[in-house]
Parts: C-alpha cells; sequence; structure tokens
C-alpha cells in the first residue's frame, strides 16, 4: 500500500501506524486531541492528514477510536473520501457494524477488524511497530462487503505481522468477552480487594498477584466503553465466574470432605481450561520445566544469563521475574524443554549464579 490513513492515535493506532510506516508505506494521521497526534508524529508515526484531506483517496484508511465512535467517524471519513477502502481496531464488532448500517455508511468498502494485541498501558507513547507479530487479527466482514476491500485488509494485517481470522461480528464478541473482556472485570475486582489491604498483606505479594491484577491497570474510560459495547456477552461471562465463586465460598464455608470435593472440582476444570489456551506457535502448550535462577537487580544480568543460555544450546521458551521486596536482587524463571534443564543449570552454575535445586 502507497498511502494509509490512521484516524486516531491511540496505542493501536499510533502502533499501526509505526509498523506501515517500516514498510515505506505513507501515513497520514488525525486525531482530535491535538497532544495526542503531536506525540505521534514525534515518535515517526506519520504526518499530520491536511484538513482538507489528501490530495487524492488513500488506498486505506483506519479508523482507530472507542467503539461507540466507530460509526459517526466513518460516516464522516466516507462523506470526505478520504480512503478507497475502510476498516477499523475496536474490540467490539457487532455495536459498530450496526450503527454504521444505520447511518448510512457504505459497508461495501468498510471491513470491520481487531487485531487482538494490546497492553495495560495507553496512548501513543506505548506504541510499538512489533505489537502485533504474530497475533491474530479478526476481520468481520458482513454480505455487503466487496471482496476487494477485505483483501486490502487482509493485506494491512499481514503486513503488521498478524495472522488473519475471519470471523461473524456476534461470534466474535462472544468470543472476546470470554477470552478479554470478561478477565478485565475479574481482574479489576481482585485488585480492588486490594484497596483496603493492610502493610503486611502488601508486602507478601507475589507474582500470583501481580499475574492475576496485571491487566486492572487499563485506562477506565476506555474499557467502560469496550464493556458497555458488549455488555450482553460479557454479562453471560461475569455472571458464570460469579456462580463458580459463590459456589466456591459456600463450600470452603461448609467444610467438611464432600464440600471441598466441590472445591477441588473448579480448581481441577480451572486446570483443564489453562490447558487449552494455545502455546507456543499457536500450537497445544508444552509443559516446559522452569530454572530458577537468582539474579542481582543490576543493569546487564539478563543479557549475560540470556546468553549463557545461548552457550549452553537452550532455547528459553518463557522469562518471568519476581522482584524481592527491599533487596537488590531477584529470581529469573526461566521455561525451557525438560531434557534441557540439567544442562541450562549446569551452564549457570558454572558461572556463579545461584541456582536452587
Amino acid at each position: 500500500m502507497r498511502r494509509i490513513i490512521i484516524i486516531g492515535t491511540g496505542l493501536i493506532g499510533t502502533s499501526v501506524a509505526l509498523a506501515m510506516r517500516e514498510r515505506g508505506t505513507e501515513v497520514l494521521l488525525a486525531d482530535r486531541d491535538a497532544a495526542s497526534l503531536e506525540l505521534a508524529v514525534q515518535l515517526g508515526a506519520g504526518t499530520p492528514l491536511p484538513e482538507d484531506g489528501p490530495d487524492e483517496p488513500a488506498d486505506l484508511a483506519v479508523v482507530a477510536v472507542p467503539p461507540a465512535a466507530v460509526a459517526p467517524v466513518l460516516l464522516d471519513a466516507q462523506k470526505r473520501g478520504l480512503a478507497h477502502v475502510y476498516t477499523d481496531v475496536a474490540s467490539v464488532k457487532a455495536m459498530p457494524l450496526q450503527e454504521a448500517a444505520e447511518l448510512g455508511c457504505d459497508l461495501t468498502s468498510y471491513v470491520a477488524g481487531h487485531p487482538l494485541a494490546g497492553s495495560e498501558r495507553s496512548g501513543p507513547a506505548a506504541a510499538r511497530a512489533d505489537l502485533f507479530l504474530g497475533r491474530t487479527w479478526a476481520l468481520c466482514p458482513v454480505e455487503e462487503t466487496d471482496s476487494r476491500a477485505l483483501e486490502r485488509v487482509r493485506q494491512l494485517a499481514t503486513a503488521c505481522g498478524a495472522r488473519t481470522l475471519t470471523v461473524p461480528a456476534a461470534e466474535h464478541d462472544r468470543a472476546v468477552a470470554l477470552v478479554s473482556h470478561g478477565p478485565h472485570v475479574v481482574s479489576a475486582a481482585m485488585a480492588a480487594r486490594l484497596r483496603g489491604a493492610d502493610d503486611v498483606a502488601l508486602s507478601l505479594a507475589g507474582q500470583g498477584v501481580r499475574d492475576v491484577t496485571r491487566i486492572a491497570a487499563g485506562d477506565p474510560r476506555l474499557w467502560l466503553g469496550i464493556l458497555s459495547a458488549n455488555a450482553g456477552p460479557v454479562a453471560d461471562v461475569l455472571e458464570e465466574v460469579a456462580a463458580d465463586l459463590k459456589a466456591a465460598a459456600a463450600h470452603l464455608r461448609e467444610g467438611g470432605e464432600h464440600a471441598l470435593e466441590r472445591v477441588t472440582d473448579l480448581l481441577v476444570r480451572g486446570n483443564a481450561g489453562r490447558a487449552r489456551i494455545p502455546g507456543k506457535h499457536g500450537g497445544r502448550q508444552s509443559r516446559y520445566a522452569v530454572v530458577p535462577v537468582l539474579i542481582p537487580d543490576r543493569p546487564g544480568e539478563l543479557a549475560l544469563l540470556f546468553q549463557a543460555a545461548g552457550v549452553a544450546g537452550v532455547n528459553i521458551e518463557d522469562v518471568s521475574i519476581e522482584h524481592s521486596p527491599g533487596l537488590a536482587v531477584g529470581v529469573v524463571e526461566l521455561s525451557v524443554e525438560p531434557e534441557a534443564a540439567q544442562r541450562l543449570a549446569a551452564e549457570l552454575r558454572a558461572r556463579g549464579w545461584s541456582v536452587p535445586g
């Protein structure tokens, strides 16, 4: 694509712009927030879209605004003739499509889309050109969608490093309620319990609570727009989770062997559900061995650690870091193939690191 327009310079819009700029595409940026637009320009994401539009329609315009704003922004862009093809990146699809139809938008040139990538951070400062590498980019065409428009948006996703999945809008919204929107609310509910936590509880906070509450750091205003646009499917997920939690609480209070078996059932179902999440390269999850390493919190230690793994001929499949409160040390957990664990541990010990076990 020679030229694209990005309307909305938040995390996703700016990341798309950066990715396409790396591929030599001219990118024109627009945002009603002048500060956000200026920062995106300074980051090298593109140049501001002239007020009277481009000298000729762009190959593609990306509407990167909250779900409730997609349809009116799309209508305005089409009336101005900004591009030949239009798409959006909102995480809800049925509502924007319905509103676009009601407003009289041209659905032949519009492909509803959703790159499943992001961060608990927001805004152009959090944008990355590699944000979409290996991620799924959902495309939700409707009956009116022109096949050439669909192919153009598929080209955009591929150019950004994503793999596309074509799915009906309603099915998409039910799916993201389960794997994204619902989990965010559950994470927020757990994190909210920490507001009244005393110093003892907070000093005992480990990686578990950090993992569970990480996504709760997202912008509440942004998430309110997402949740309200997908209210029904999200409510269904939350009611099912709440039922499990209510039952677990009742069984724990009841006590006794039979009651605890019911709690065990929830934990076992949790194991089974967790195991179904796709693993590396989208395949089945592998069971890795974890090699814990105690390292000082100083520059260069992680680089040396990864270098040692390379010397040992061991591929690191995953990594997590747990910091020790009040101490300038931490524990790095390296996930590797089981048969490589001893070889890695031996190499690290030989280089002076403390490897328990």
